[in-house]
């Protein structure tokens, strides 16, 4: 594998020393080079460094509220000589524009629609059809034998899924109350600069898995399909009021959802023709999904889960590039250090094995969670239940004879909890992977409140602004009743490298800053480019007035911003992907911009809002679209 990653890594260097970089996506990022550009060069480069940018001041509003970049790109050649690429962003659409379908008509960017494909409406704002402000996990691939009309260049895809909608017309919070939609964007490639233009617009159709809850990260699978993502499972022991209404827009009834059928993971392959068709997979734990990552041995999956009390959770496929069937597992953190965000020793417990068809099998037949396991909220009193955390609270649980695969399956946190998980660990996010070096990464938001109250495994000091925790992953591992586990990339270790730790402030800064605006703060999407030995790290920070897009280094430990992110916003989407037709792309959208929070934003919000609600329909829209650079020597 590691001569491999170096070959690739090899021939990117060698054709950016004959190409200018163009695009790199701020929906979609590119990272890109042509062959005509540098032509009279014999020089190869031979390595890239990521220049960095101020973060935007309130000297300069409008650079606040909008996407800002200042950052370069420094290419060193063989012959002694530098090249230095700017950095900009282009939008491909902002939510609720109208965008071709590719039938001569056109439909509402990242526009919502019911089990029977008609659009939902906001019944306050004129019945308009809702869209998302919230773009999120986003894919770009190429398919074998594309052809889609008025594409003149290559066909590339992007896979582009959108996480919810913040409020309605009446500015009500509409947080997952409606399905999320997921699209197929066909993009036009120019050979000649590798900039992408959008061509046509597909909705892809989520009835036949009775709509999709909460998509937020995503990943790209080695075999070409997108992973989507269903995070905050509702709780089938008792559904509440957002999952209600979530039925009621997505079925027109409110009794008529299953909340069994959502918190699995989504997979969607592009056809030939520009759409797209999904599956659930329903094996892989119903946990907070938010960005897996699938290993080189394209079996083993590793998966943060976004949540309070949450777990470290692997899945091992019973065959490669098929993850409807395999073994699933849960992480038991031995601490070596608490200091900081903290160090630990991972060992695996074995949750069960499934395929999708059977736990499918058993939401078809009406399977309840009382079916599974007596659930308590209060203590009972009964040495036959045990006390358990699940999502920040405390719950009693006594498990129903011969139920232990659908508590596995279907009620995962309670299981893992009650099989002796570590269930400590607070919103991990992304997860991605270094193949040559054998590294995993996974983006811990927040550090606190199970991690830090003594309540778990893991009890360490912070930050509340968060960390990226790398992992060792290695072979040769036994379950915890000491059985093989089939995998070569499980992790074995946890720790924060230190340019990755976050730095609470004790006081705001003069922006209104409370966690150092020169580190990482609540780190979200991340994503690695083997060519560029670089981990991307996206910011859903509550502690930056503005959040970045960070470059950082793994052979240097330098960390770089690229990109700031409209105030309010959120930094998603993110995905580096090494080469398509000879281009290298970074995606990286944002979502909700002008989503102030007080006090973080009370400095800025009167200067900035009307900016923001210029540039982004009223804070109703968030933009879709790549990073482009423009080369120059230096």
């Amino acid at each position: 594998m590691t001569q491999s990653v170096d070959t690739n890594r090899r021939r990117l260097l060698g054709f950016m020393a004959g190409a200018p970089l163009l695009p790199l996506a701020g929906g979609l990022a590119s990272l890109g080079a042509s062959t005509a550009a540098f032509a009279e060069s014999k020089a190869t480069v031979t390595s890239v460094k990521f220049l960095p940018m101020a973060a935007p001041s309130l000297s300069n509003p409008a650079a606040m509220a909008t996407t800002t970049i200042g950052s370069a790109m420094q290419l060193k050649m063989s012959d002694g000589t530098s090249r230095q690429v700017k950095l900009a962003y282009h939008p491909f659409f902002i939510t609720g524009d109208r965008v071709p379908d590719g039938k001569g008509d056109t439909v509402v960017a990242g526009g919502y629609y019911d089990i029977d494909n008609q659009p939902i409406l906001d019944p306050t704002a004129g019945n308009r059809q809702f869209f998302s402000d919230c773009p999120d996990g986003t894919s770009l691939l190429t398919v074998e034998n594309a052809q889609v009309e008025g594409v003149y260049g290559n066909p590339v895809f992007a896979v582009v899924q959108f996480e919810y909608t913040t409020r309605n017309g009446a500015e009500e919070g509409m947080y997952g109350q409606l399905p999320s939609p997921i699209a197929v964007l066909t993009l036009d490639q120019n050979p000649e600069t590798g900039e992408l233009s959008l061509v046509k617009y597909h909705n892809v159709d989520t009835s036949a898995v009775n709509g999709l809850w909460i998509t937020c990260g995503a990943s790209l699978s080695p075999w070409g399909t997108h992973l989507s993502s269903e995070e905050y499972e509702p709780d089938a022991a008792a559904p509440d009021d957002t999952f209600k209404s979530f039925c009621r827009h997505l079925f027109g009834d409110e009794s008529r959802g299953n909340p069994y059928d959502y918190g699995h993971l989504p997979e969607v392959t592009v056809n030939p023709d520009g759409s797209g068709t999904l599956v659930k997979h329903y094996n892989m734990g119903r946990i907070s999904h938010e960005l897996i990552q699938v290993m080189p041995d394209e079996r083993t999956v590793l998966m943060g889960d976004d949540a309070t009390n949450g777990g470290l959770f692997v899945l091992v496929a019973d065959k490669p590039r098929d993850l409807s069937s395999g073994t699933l597992y849960v992480g038991k953190w031995t601490q070596v250090s608490g200091k900081g965000p903290g160090a630990g020793d991972i060992s695996w417990i074995r949750l069960g094995h499934a395929s999708s068809d059977e736990i499918k099998a058993m939401i078809d037949d009406g399977i309840q969670a009382a079916d599974i396991m007596d659930i308590r909220t209060e203590d009972p009193n009964d040495d036959g239940f045990t006390r358990i955390p699940f999502s920040g609270k405390v719950n009693w649980v006594k498990l129903k004879p011969g139920m232990e695969k659908a508590a596995a399956f279907l009620e995962t946190h309670r299981y893992a909890a009650l099989m002796g998980a570590s269930m400590g660990f607070t919103k991990m996010e992304g997860t991605t992977v270094n193949a040559a070096d054998k590294k995993a990464y996974s983006a811990m938001s927040y550090v606190y409140k199970t991690m830090t109250d003594g309540s778990s495994d893991i009890h360490v000091e912070g930050p509340v602004a968060g960390a990226v925790y790398e992992h060792t992953l290695r072979g040769g591992q036994k379950d915890s009743d000491g059985q093989p586990i089939d995998s070569e990339w499980m992790s074995v270790h946890m720790a924060a490298p230190a340019n990755l730790i976050g730095e609470d402030l004790a006081e705001a800064d003069a922006l209104g800053n409370t966690a150092h605006a020169e580190r990482i703060a609540n780190p979200d999407n991340i994503k690695y480019s083997e060519a560029l030995r670089t981990l991307f790290i996206g910011e859903d920070s509550g502690n930056h007035v503005n959040n970045f897009l960070w470059a950082y280094n793994v052979d240097s430990g330098e960390l770089t911003r690229l990109l700031s992110c409209p105030a309010g916003a959120e930094s998603t989407g993110l995905q580096a992907v090494d080469a398509i037709n000879g281009w290298t792309y970074i995606m990286s959208n944002f979502q909700h911009p002008g989503d102030w929070d007080s006090p973080l934003h009370d400095k800025v919000r009167d200067t900035l809002d009307p900016y923001v609600r210029a540039n982004f329909k009223d804070r109703y829209g968030a933009a879709v679209g790549y990073i482009t650079g423009m080369p120059k020597l230096s």
